[in-house]
């Protein structure tokens, strides 16, 4: 990465770390230098094209383009004489601490000084000593992404006057903690960054729009009609202060475009005549047509032939439920296995497995998996995650990736997983007992409550079956790294539950190799023996019975996501879980020491 100010600051990073945590509008601290990463604007050199019909649909979707291009991040071939290339970033925060304490016991005092006194990042005393400075950690930021330094001299005196003496950043103690961290000026001025954190009185201003990502020069009207922003207090390392919105497909065979293509040869000739399915089966009997029809069912082609005819528009899926039918579609595992292209995955046979798995009806070995990813946007403070359909919701403002959008960043990852489906029919009794539907209410109280304190917000619950496979899906995540050969922080999950099917893929994926050891098509030939561990390991944790008592509607606690769930069982690293570690609740999986009876997998009797 390259910056632009004092002295062309470098560092480097992965592809895939720009198209997540490191995009557009990131805080990223190179060895030297913290930087802003640029707008794609600013982006240099020749990038790959990455092709994934799917993805860039979905992208232009949500960016209400005609259309979108997806683009490999560029490489950094600094070193030679040719064009400069890589992803440029600006210097920022452009206000920095001296790393000397001129203060005596127990107050730390550093001289809080500006970019423009400091060009070469060294601060020079009275001694011409020359002192290393460090960015100061706070700059101020707004619900809309926009982010800019702190004003700090009127902070500092509460925006009355126009004092430029010297400005320190007092530190009164060794916890760290901000009401201990003043900025103070020699005429004697001071206040509590604290302060700065209560965000209905407005301490650090409303925002000015300021996009420094796109550009030095780039504003806009924050607020859109409405007032703008009140500016808030941010942190450049902490968790809230970068939020990409990433879009991620698996790629798979279109088994839609295959099936138009084969109605395409003989609809003209044949099947435009049509009038109910039985005039489909008779069309069969001619060799043209079942040469072209060959493994399509009469009910799809009567359907695709019925919409033709209405001239109606091409039914549009979402991203995980053509997912979920091609995986519902495989063949049966026969022979031995010759794994070839971005996608190969086969039904293992359940015939002599466990009664575990009684309510599971398909088991997917998936040898080779494309998993493809594209960054559309960004936010800070508050997270927008996709819905339970993969769908990003298109009610949030989020910030943009540059000035006019041609082209995202995106990734692609190789690897290997195991799906596994669960019975409708099972579901749907589940679902119908007494104690599901109590401790449905429980959790939709408890949504309601986390809804209330974010205005504005059009999330839905995402539905007890989704909650029931979220958290299988974390045991098993916990269960499988145990043996399979990959780290938990390496194993992934997507989660499918709609009207579509019940199902969990676990995959993993990296984008440095073209295949994997085969560690989780083995845990699916096992899986009956990795399911029962993971609802032995469910049925206690280690901070029970705290965990297993938690009411999400609790308002003292205020973790209105969670039922049965904490550190101690089911929660996981955030790059794993589809949904940041909410919607978790293993009380729906096992019986707990609370035995609500709301388990899926009920305990024989004795």
């Amino acid at each position: 990465m390259k910056g632009r100010k004092p002295k062309q600051p470098q560092g480097k990073i992965r592809q895939s770390q720009v198209v997540r945590s490191c995009g557009p509008g990131a805080m990223v601290d190179l060895r030297d230098h913290a930087v802003l990463v640029s707008g794609l604007d600013h982006w240099l050199g020749t990038m790959r094209e990455i092709q994934e019909n799917r993805l860039q649909a979905n992208a232009q979707k949500v960016l209400g383009l005609p259309r979108v291009r997806l683009q490999a991040p560029p490489i950094d071939l600094a070193g030679g004489e040719g064009e400069t290339t890589g992803v440029r970033c600006w210097q920022f925060p452009e206000w920095f601490v001296v790393q000397k304490n001129e203060g005596k016991d127990p107050v730390r005092t550093r001289r809080l000084v500006h970019l423009q006194t400091v060009p070469t990042l060294k601060y020079v005393d009275m001694d011409r000593k020359k002192i290393p400075v460090v960015p100061v950690r706070f700059v101020r930021a707004c619900l809309n992404g926009h982010i800019g330094d702190i004003d700090w001299y009127g902070y500092a005196h509460e925006y009355k006057g126009r004092c430029r003496r010297q400005l320190w950043l007092d530190e009164r103690g060794t916890s760290g903690d901000l009401t201990e961290v003043w900025v103070r000026c020699d005429c004697g001025a001071s206040r509590s960054i604290a302060t700065a954190t209560k965000y209905g009185e407005a301490p650090l201003g409303s925002c000015n729009g300021s996009r420094p990502w796109l550009g030095e020069r780039s504003f806009e009207k924050c607020g859109n009609d409405g007032p703008r922003q009140p500016n808030r207090l941010l942190v450049r390392t902490a968790s809230d202060a970068y939020f990409p919105q990433v879009l991620n497909v698996i790629s798979i065979p279109d088994p839609l475009a295959r099936i138009g293509r084969a109605i395409d040869e003989v609809y003209a000739d044949f099947l435009q005549y049509a009038e109910s399915q039985a005039d489909i089966k008779r069309e069969r009997k001619k060799v043209r047509v079942s040469e072209a029809l060959e493994g399509i069912s009469d009910d799809v082609v009567w359907k695709e032939v019925q919409r033709r005819k209405a001239g109606a528009p091409e039914s549009k899926v979402s991203l995980k439920q053509a997912e979920m039918e091609v995986f519902l579609s495989c063949e049966e595992e026969v022979g031995e296995d010759s794994p070839e292209g971005d996608f190969y995955a086969r039904t293992l046979s359940l015939k002599g497995k466990s009664e575990l798995l009684a309510a599971v009806d398909r088991v997917v070995l998936v040898h080779r998996l494309r998993e493809v990813s594209a960054q559309v946007g960004f936010t800070r403070f508050e997270a927008s995650m996709p819905d339970i359909e993969g769908e990003l919701q298109l009610d949030v403002r989020r910030a943009p990736l540059a000035d006019e959008i041609s082209w995202l960043p995106a990734s692609e990852n190789r690897g290997e997983g195991v799906f596994l489906s669960f019975s409708p029919a099972a579901v749907s009794k589940w679902l119908r007992r007494a104690e599901v539907k109590a401790r449905a209410k429980t959790l939709q109280e408890g949504f309601n409550a986390w809804l209330k304190q974010r205005s504005g917000s059009k999330g839905s619950f995402p539905g007890m079956e989704y909650v029931f496979l979220h958290s299988l899906s974390h045991l098993l995540i916990t269960t499988v790294s145990l043996e399979c050969g990959y780290a938990a922080t390496s194993l992934k999950e997507r989660v499918y539950a709609g009207p579509w099917g019940y199902g969990i893929l676990l995959y993993t994926a990296t984008p440095d190799a073209e295949g994997t050891l085969g560690g989780l098509v083995q845990v699916g030939r096992r899986i009956d023996q990795f399911l029962a561990s993971a609802i032995e390991q469910g049925r206690l944790c280690s901070n029970d019975p705290v965990c297993a008592q938690h009411e999400p509607n609790d308002t003292r606690v205020e973790r209105f996501l969670h039922g049965a769930a904490c550190h101690g069982c089911l929660l996981i690293s955030e790059t794993c879980c589809e949904r940041r570690n909410d919607f978790l609740d293993r009380a729906l999986v096992v019986s707990t020491v609370e035995a609500l009876g709301a388990e899926f997998f009920e305990e024989e009797a004795p």
